[in-house]
């Protein structure tokens, strides 16, 4: 009585909250909770803490910000959502200051899953990830802005109890618009922290190149808050950017076209394109610098750079998510990213069986059978059975390849099952009516 009880409340919690959860939420880090937040709290009210899924679930949260796998953007990858596990996905990626990062996550067709999606910066100040933004919905997108050069979190997480595939894409894009006329990131000829007056000081900004007379536009709607010309800088133009907190620094220029206490748009035209000031030797280009309050100059690059390309679709196959596949190659090991040298752990034994739960280039997410998670390279794990056998006893089928684990089934003397892989003395089979779990040593099948 006490299952049938907890299975109850469990479906009621999922039927109230999917009820008033059907509208798409963005939430930043001003509001007092996110969806995430509001969910696990409902979990605790409901006492699904009490019982295993609930605590899987908990915890599956809070293993994703300690245990992430590192990729490199611009990033895209198709993942899978377990039902019977509770699972979250954590993706730890570097970002500068001055990018938005987009992230677009999307549920294949018939999948029927409440998603949660939420952001953390990474600090050595801080001993808890900070919150940065969230958001969830059942096919989503949203972007965010980075004030510092740090490491962010992605964690995506599902409603208990649901399945399916999704597609998840993290970009880079600028934040500003770019500061000359016609212009793009190839026309920056000078970079930041280059050398200036024989290495006496360094370079406060970007050099962008163009002809003289060039328009120099609002690369942010504000407010103009000095004009004026200067030894260094010649004739130079202040905006305020109050969106992102930051004073945007216009120098050289021919003409000046705004004068203090304008308002502009973003494009509006501030000034031309010249030499002036310590410039008048050079060809004419516009020096563009970003200064905030308590940081002083940062590089503007990240702020112009153009947007990350579309990431290429996943070369690997899509239809072996959700399923296990096995170790083929002695040589392979767990990495925390496709492009990390060194190995996660200890190269896998061969025929140990990993569950794929997601997909991108040339490589695999998976699940190892005690719960680690990592990439594979795709040409390292083979898809078919490692060999068929009938059992010789009745032998009990069980979740998980350890001691005290729960049975699934009993399958009968004679059964004949497709050996996926071996793991710990245990066998994962699959029967002929498609149930996949794991014999114990003693209850092995043989040929």
């Amino acid at each position: 009585m006490t299952a049938i009880r907890l299975s109850f409340r469990l479906l009621l919690f999922i039927f109230l909250f999917t009820a008033c959860g059907k509208q798409q939420t963005l939430q930043g880090i001003f509001q007092k909770s996110t969806a995430h937040q509001e969910y696990a709290r409902r979990l605790r009210q409901a006492h699904l803490d009490e019982t295993a899924l609930g605590r899987d679930w908990l915890a599956a949260a809070d293993r994703a910000l300690r245990d992430s796998l590192t990729v490199a953007l611009p990033f895209q990858e198709t993942g899978f959502f377990r039902a019977d596990r509770a699972t979250a996905a954590a993706y730890r990626y570097a970002v500068r200051a001055g990018e938005q990062i987009n992230i677009r996550l999307t549920l294949a067709p018939g999948t029927e899953a409440h998603v949660f999606l939420d952001a953390f910066e990474l600090s050595p100040d801080r001993a808890a990830p900070h919150p940065v933004a969230s958001a969830d919905t059942a096919a989503l997108s949203f972007s965010y802005f980075a004030e510092a050069d740090r490491q962010h979190l992605l964690r995506v997480q599902p409603a208990l109890l649901r399945t399916g595939r999704y597609t998840l894409s993290i970009r880079r894009a600028p934040s500003l618009g770019f500061p000359v006329r016609g212009k793009n990131d190839v026309a920056v000829g000078s970079f930041w922290g280059a050398d200036r007056d024989n290495g006496a000081r360094r370079h406060e900004g970007v050099d962008i190149f163009a002809r003289r007379g060039t328009p120099v536009v609002a690369a942010a709607s504000g407010l103009i808050t000095r004009t004026g010309e200067t030894p260094r800088g010649g004739k130079v133009v202040w905006l305020a950017d109050a969106a992102h907190g930051q004073h945007l620094y216009y120098a050289h220029l021919d003409k000046q076209l705004v004068a203090p206490g304008q308002l502009v748009k973003m494009g509006d035209t501030l000034g031309l394109v010249g030499n002036t000031g310590n410039a008048r030797t050079t060809v004419p280009h516009l020096h563009f610098g970003i200064y905030r309050g308590g940081w002083g100059a940062i590089d503007p690059f990240p702020s112009l750079r153009r947007a990350d390309p579309e990431p290429a679709a996943p070369a690997t196959k899509p239809e072996r998510l959700g399923h296990w596949v096995r170790v083929k190659d002695k040589q392979t090991s767990l990495r925390h990213s496709p492009t990390a040298q060194a190995p996660r752990a200890a190269a896998l034994a061969r025929h140990t069986p990993l569950f794929v739960v997601g997909s991108q280039a040339n490589w695999y997410r998976v699940e190892q059978p005690d719960g680690q998670m990592g990439y594979v390279a795709a040409q390292a794990v083979a898809a078919e059975p490692l060999r068929r056998e009938s059992l010789l006893a009745a032998a009990d089928l069980y979740t998980r390849p350890q001691a005290g684990a729960a049975a699934l089934d009993t399958l009968p003397a004679r059964s004949q099952v497709a050996v996926l892989g071996e793991f710990g003395g245990f066998r994962l089979v699959r029967n002929g009516a498609g149930l996949v779990g794991w014999l114990k040593p003693a209850a092995a099948p043989r040929g």
